[in-house]
């Protein structure tokens, strides 16, 4: 967030308080919403390295990379150009003390009246 002699200045809000100032734009909410899914997974893995008290950089340590390709790790979502493969998901969550599994489960099906 630039200040007034464009310095950047970080945000002392959390991701949580972020999102819920944008849910207030419903052209944010409906985005959201539909995506609500897909960043599950990536709710779901700051948790968990929040849960291992771990930072980016001693995640990367653990996965053999750089705190960078972390931070892309967590911002990333099935839409980007590089999605993440599951051996790289497999490797994040041993570095967090997490095992991965992945479920298949069919579409649900709308009742008819």
């Amino acid at each position: 967030m630039p200040t007034e002699n464009n310095k950047y200045a970080p945000t002392r809000k959390t991701h949580d308080a972020m999102v819920k100032e944008w849910m207030r734009d419903p052209a944010f909410k409906s985005e959201y919403n539909a995506l609500e899914k897909e960043y599950a997974l990536i709710k779901e893995m700051l948790q968990a390295r929040k849960h291992a008290g771990l930072t980016q950089e001693e995640v990367a340590k653990r996965m053999g990379t750089k705190a960078p390709a972390i931070a892309r790790l967590e911002a990333t979502s099935s839409r980007d150009k590089h999605s993440p493969g599951i051996s790289t998901l497999r490797k994040y969550a041993h570095a967090v003390g997490c095992e991965l599994e992945i479920h298949l489960k069919p579409f649900s099906r709308k009742k008819k009246a």
